[in-house]
């Protein structure tokens, strides 16, 4: 079940009607959650717990959030029900009891995502495979995890970018190859291999990634390995 950006105050706005959407969407990510898969549940309920924030602080909440979407007519239809909205004592009442009710219940879920990830990424190894360039920007990853001999290696681009005066760094990463780990062929040998068939990057920045248990790979080690690898680089 998704929920949109301003559900709690989408169609009737009662506590119970909402109440009972909440819980059956938080049930689904609590789902989630048990069967150790973080993305996409965890980043959406911390979008949506940040949105009831935002509306909490911000009486142009509506506006603000859909602006591209709608014309001027539009926008003062909305900002017409908005302002009803703020003036009927019994809605403002009833939205402040459904955002605070959603806040702790959301925080409650969002702790619980907060730990499976924690407990991921601290026991996440990294590691430079050889000598690491000055140039670390773009390179390679290569990631094994539980008992699997299999290394997914895949390619990875840093990119830095301003948002209200704050720098970010983000990273996209393309699968490549899967390679197998053993005696013969270790990590220094699939890096000698990469460089050799790629030739993309003469002489690249190298890291493995592993994880010694056996978790949801793209719901779960993945992201955190992302995150994980930008840390490493910054």
């Amino acid at each position: 079940m998704a929920l949109s950006e301003t559900w709690f105050m989408e169609g009737y706005i009662d506590f119970e009607l909402q109440k009972y959407r909440l819980l059956a969407y938080l049930q689904e990510v609590k789902r989630s959650f048990n069967e150790t898969k973080l993305y996409p549940q965890l980043a959406d309920i911390v979008a949506h717990y940040n949105n009831l924030l935002e509306f909490q602080q911000n009486k142009h909440f509506l506006q603000e959030r859909f602006p591209q979407k709608l014309n001027i007519s539009a926008l003062q239809r909305l900002e017409l029900v908005y302002e009803r909205i703020l003036a009927d004592d019994d809605l403002m009442q009833e939205l402040e009891h459904i955002t605070l009710y959603a806040l702790d219940e959301m925080k409650a879920t969002i702790s619980e995502g907060a730990q499976i990830y924690d407990f991921v990424e601290q026991q996440l190894q990294i590691e430079p495979v050889g000598i690491v360039p000055l140039y670390k920007d773009e390179g390679y990853v290569l990631i094994r995890y539980g008992d699997y001999t299999e290394v997914r290696v895949y390619n990875y681009t840093i990119a830095l970018f301003e948002h209200k005066n704050a720098r970010y760094r983000s990273i996209k990463m393309t699968y490549l190859d899967t390679r197998t780990k053993n005696l013969s062929n270790t990590y220094e040998q699939i890096k000698l291999d990469i460089i050799r068939t790629i030739r993309a990057l003469p002489n690249p920045a190298v890291y493995k990634i592993e994880f010694p248990l056996s978790v949801p790979f793209n719901e779960t080690l993945l992201p955190v390995a992302k995150r994980v690898l930008v840390k490493h680089l910054a």
